[in-house]
This record gives C-alpha cells, sequence and structure tokens, in this order.
C-alpha cells in the first residue's frame, strides 16, 4: 500500500491514537480529515495540524453517519483510506446489574456498530478508486480478554472477525483491510464523558501510528503492536495461560 498521496478519512481523530496516525499520515504527505463528537477537540486538533479537515460527528448516530459519508462524497471524491479508530472502554461488573453498562457512552455502539454500518457507507465510494483501505483499530484484548472489561473486549474481538471477513469478501477488490492491534495506550480511552482526565498507562500514540504506517507499507494485514503480539499469539497457543496471567490482579 502506498503510504504517500492518498485522501484519508480518521474516525475520533482528534485525540489519542487517532491524532496520532493523522500527524503521521500528514508528515508522509497525505490529505487528512479527522471526525469526532467534540468540536472543542477538533478545533485543537486543527491547530496543531492546520493542513487537516475537520468535521463534528457523533458516530453512533446513523443520520450522522450518512451525513459524514455523503460529505466525504461531495467534497473528497478521491478518498481511498477509511480508518475505523473512534471507541470508548469502561470497566463493567455485571454483578451490580446494568449500572454503567450504558452511561457514559455505549461501547457496542461506538465500537462496533459505528465501524460496522460506516464501512457499509464508504465501500461504494472505496471501490471507485486505484487503491484504497479500511482499517479497523481492535486491541490485544480483542485476542485475550481483562475480564473487568467484558464489553469494551468483546467488542474489539468482534472487530478483529469483522475485519477478517472483510478482507476475505474485498478480495479482487482495489480495497485493502488491515487491523491495528495495539497493546495498552497512553491515551484517554479508558474515560467516559464527563470523568476527570487521567493519563492511561501504556505507550506513546505515536508508537502506535509509526508502527502501522510501516506496516501498511509492507501489506501486513494484521498489525499487532508491541505487548499486543504477545496477546495475539498466546490466544493461539495457549490461551488459558494469558487470560489467567492478565487477569490476576
Amino acid at each position: 500500500m502506498n503510504i504517500k498521496g492518498n485522501t484519508i478519512l480518521i474516525t475520533g481523530g482528534a485525540t489519542g491514537i487517532g491524532f496520532a496516525l493523522a500527524e503521521a499520515f500528514v508528515k508522509a504527505g497525505n490529505r487528512m480529515i479527522i471526525c469526532g463528537r467534540r468540536k472543542n477537540k477538533l478545533n485543537e486538533a486543527k491547530e496543531k495540524l492546520p493542513q487537516i479537515y475537520t468535521r463534528v460527528c457523533d458516530v453512533t448516530k446513523e443520520t450522522e453517519r450518512k451525513a459524514l459519508a455523503q460529505w466525504c462524497a461531495e467534497n473528497f471524491k478521491d478518498l481511498n483510506v477509511f480508518i475505523n479508530n473512534a471507541g470508548i472502554q469502561k470497566m463493567i461488573d455485571f454483578t451490580s446489574g446494568a449500572a454503567g453498562l450504558f452511561s457514559p457512552g455505549d461501547e457496542i455502539e461506538t465500537n462496533l456498530a459505528a465501524p460496522v454500518y460506516l464501512s457499509a457507507h464508504f465501500i461504494p465510494l472505496l471501490l471507485h478508486q486505484k487503491e484504497a483501505a479500511i482499517v479497523n483499530v481492535s486491541s490485544g484484548l480483542g485476542f485475550v480478554p481483562l475480564a473487568t472489561m467484558p464489553v469494551y473486549c468483546a467488542t474489539k474481538a468482534a472487530m478483529h472477525l469483522f475485519s477478517v471477513s472483510l478482507r476475505y469478501q474485498l478480495k479482487g477488490t482495489p480495497v485493502k483491510v488491515f487491523e491495528v492491534i495495539p497493546p495498552a495506550v497512553d491515551t484517554e480511552l479508558g474515560r467516559g464523558e464527563g470523568e476527570e482526565e487521567t493519563a492511561y498507562p501504556g505507550i506513546k500514540p505515536s508508537v502506535v501510528a509509526e508502527a502501522a504506517l510501516a506496516a501498511m507499507a509492507k501489506n501486513e494485514y494484521e498489525i499487532a503492536i508491541g505487548e499486543a503480539k504477545g496477546l495475539v499469539e498466546g490466544s493461539r497457543t495457549n490461551f488459558k495461560k494469558v487470560f489467567e496471567s492478565i487477569n490476576r490482579w
């Protein structure tokens, strides 16, 4: 995959991994569009990267997903890379019933439903390009879950299988399907809306972005990064041992 000269849209692109990807792609010589729910965060991203285009979009709302796709089709007819990055992560204790399941934020709608529907909206546009790609950001926890984050892990496991199936369906077309599999990353992912800002321990988002671009350039479709490599490998060789190890604490 040529990682220069593309027109790229990233969901959840104002912060964290999304913004790091935007920075890396701009540096590599691409035209970048980012979207997100929070206009203030998009404005902050625009101040840091003046050459990017921004669009307010809540990807959990179908009307806004359709509007985003239509806006891109009308204004960026050469859009050829679509990155499903927006996500939220919560610790949920099911012994307490539904408390915390839906608020703040809905992990199933954000992490799974939105990427599925957005992919359906954008694939027709991507199929018209000479070379194109869908990039799904999943997680090492989609291969070996943390039991304290059951819904997050389930959505990321689903994103892995969605990527595998989509890649198979799109073989023979111009659209490649990449899956970026990060480990723990130092972002605001673990916080829901309205929570206090605290650093999430992990590697820098820029490390994820650099690894993703390097792997895409070599057409490596399953891009496990850092400690996520151990989770992916462990899920396939000794799942029980790795699961018990990461859930010990």
